[in-house]
């Protein structure tokens, strides 16, 4: 007997000792960990809001730069971070932490719990931010928006889809909150606590608002004078065929009418005979080509369709094609489509490349996807302006009323056309086109 009780007692004293152990980390199906819940692998310290830290700086700086810049913040961010029982802390203080990986089109599942008056956020693609802080009165930031809850991306312009969340989400200071937050391209997604805040507004480049965000770039964990501590980060890339149904999907898809289905080209006239149906797209015929458009005109309109290139394959979209003649010219313009990666076209003109309004206006490069994988556009056509979406990301807007300088001095006499056909200028190579919607607008 007082062996047994001698026994019971050591373990009683073994249980009062024993560290609290980290739950073993659950990682759901289709992701990965970006924290491992037992020490800072995968993150290093940001202080990005310091003289040339921020990405687009810290681009241009020299590798050996970048690596001591980023060895003294990772040194300040050990005196401010830490981790107990598979929480990551931060008392309020300190560098930023970063993720090591770059990343790009994702799902990111992370939870938080914060304390009164604190404010934080997450940064996507080193850009700020979905926005973390007391959302209750004593919090004191109700004249910036604390009252509307936690989850907008704040750092967007006033009035802009997205900066505040459509709704309070918040729960009560000392829980665990739990963001789910869905990227494609500048178009995001933010779900708190199970409710939709964010429904597929586009973030923001804080740091160049004329330029989309950036293809890629690091998850950002903020300090703003309050302890954080954050648990069960993962993270899943979304692939291309999923991010175009959820760019589809943008507004519910209200207003679109379907000009090409798949199966059949009634809706379309122009070099259709030049034209073929394969697996749901249409292309021109090995050698053919010519403008393939709509029977209908369009004046103000928004056109969607996914589209793919071949190594190389040179198309694009006629906008406002009166019927004849070379849509770049003749129409308001054509939108090239191009593989901008290929080396035949390393000594282009900007305003030949991807998405480009031909010969008038440059395009933002680097946003299409690998060559072989569809893309998702969207053309907004408005009076005079243009804005062309690819794959979320904003890479095109433009006045042409306004452009006066042409490549090679060649006029665009068409360029000021009120209404015309929509369609595909067909330069002889196998661009695949499929999925074509239109909406008209006032």
């Amino acid at each position: 007997m007082r062996r047994t009780l001698l026994a019971a007692g050591m373990m009683a004293a073994m249980a009062v000792v024993a560290p609290v152990r980290a739950q073993e980390l659950k990682v759901p199906e289709g992701f990965r960990p970006l924290f491992n819940g037992k020490d800072l692998t995968g993150w290093h310290g940001w202080a990005i809001h310091e003289k040339g830290a921020n990405p687009q700086e810290m681009a241009l700086s020299s590798v050996e730069d970048r690596k001591a810049k980023i060895a003294k913040w990772t040194e300040d961010a050990k005196k401010h971070w830490s981790v107990e029982n598979g929480e990551l802390v931060n008392d309020g203080n300190g560098a930023y932490l970063a993720t090591e990986e770059d990343l790009g089109d994702i799902e990111l599942l992370i939870d938080y719990r914060t304390v009164a008056k604190a404010d934080s956020g997450i940064y996507l693609r080193g850009t700020p931010q979905v926005q973390i802080w007391d959302y209750t009165k004593e919090g004191g930031k109700w004249n910036l928006g604390a009252d509307k809850g936690s989850g907008g991306l704040w750092n967007n312009s006033k009035d802009a889809p997205g900066k505040d969340p459509s709704v309070l989400a918040d729960k009560p200071l000392g829980e665990w909150n739990s963001f789910r937050i869905r990227q494609v391209g500048e178009r995001t997604w933010i779900h708190l606590n199970g409710k939709l805040v964010v429904d597929g507004a586009r973030m923001e480049n804080f740091w160049d608002r004329k330029s989309p965000l950036p293809k890629q770039g690091k998850v950002l964990l903020q300090t703003h004078g309050g302890e954080i501590r954050w648990r069960n980060i993962f993270v899943r890339n979304i692939p291309a065929a999923e991010g175009n149904e959820m760019l589809k999907g943008l507004g519910k898809g209200e207003g679109f009418n379907t000009l090409f289905d798949g199966t059949t080209l009634d809706q379309w006239t122009g070099a259709a005979g030049n034209c073929e149906i394969k697996d749901g797209a249409v292309t021109c015929k090995p050698g053919k080509g010519g403008v393939l458009h709509t029977k209908e005109k369009y004046a103000n309109f928004v056109a969607r369709l996914e589209y793919k290139v071949p190594p190389a394959g040179n198309n694009g979209l006629a906008i406002r094609y009166p019927g004849s003649g070379d849509a770049a010219y003749t129409g308001m313009c054509e939108l090239q489509v191009l593989d901008d990666t290929s080396e035949k076209y390393n000594m282009l003109d900007p305003r030949q490349y991807n998405l480009s309004a031909y010969g008038m206006t440059p395009a933002k490069r680097g946003y299409m996807r690998k060559v072989g994988e569809w893309n998702f556009a969207e053309i907004t056509v408005n009076g005079s302006t243009i804005t062309a979406e690819l794959n979320g990301s904003r890479v095109l807007e433009t006045d042409l009323s306004k452009v006066d300088k042409f490549m090679a001095n060649t006029p665009h006499p068409g360029k000021d056309l009120k209404e015309g056909y929509f369609g595909f200028a067909g330069h002889g190579d196998a661009v695949a086109f499929r999925n074509v919607q239109i909406k008209r607008l006032p």
